[in-house]
């Protein structure tokens, strides 16, 4: 298995522990990480499909997956919805 670089491991961490930071999030993602808020989930996003994310550390990476799912079913429930149901307008 691929290990994480540490820079990997390093967002990994701060996602974990960002709610100890006396700053809002957006802030600190900025401050320590040096990255956009966008540039931030867009890493985080692709890191937790890596192999060595589950490895390093799971319970979070396995938390991230179910948020990112629960977001992608409501975001296709609510186009449905717009468009009138499953069979469109």
């Amino acid at each position: 298995m691929v290990e994480l670089s540490p820079r990997e491991r390093e967002i990994l961490t701060f996602e974990r522990e960002w709610w100890k930071y006396a700053d809002a999030k957006e802030s600190a993602v900025r401050e320590r990480l040096g990255l956009t808020p966008e540039g931030y989930y867009q890493a985080l996003n692709a890191i937790i499909d890596l192999p060595g994310a589950l490895a390093h550390d799971p319970l979070l990476v396995r938390r991230l997956r179910r948020q990112r799912l629960m977001r992608q079913r409501e975001r296709q429930a609510s186009r449905v919805r717009r468009l009138g149901g499953p069979g469109g307008r």
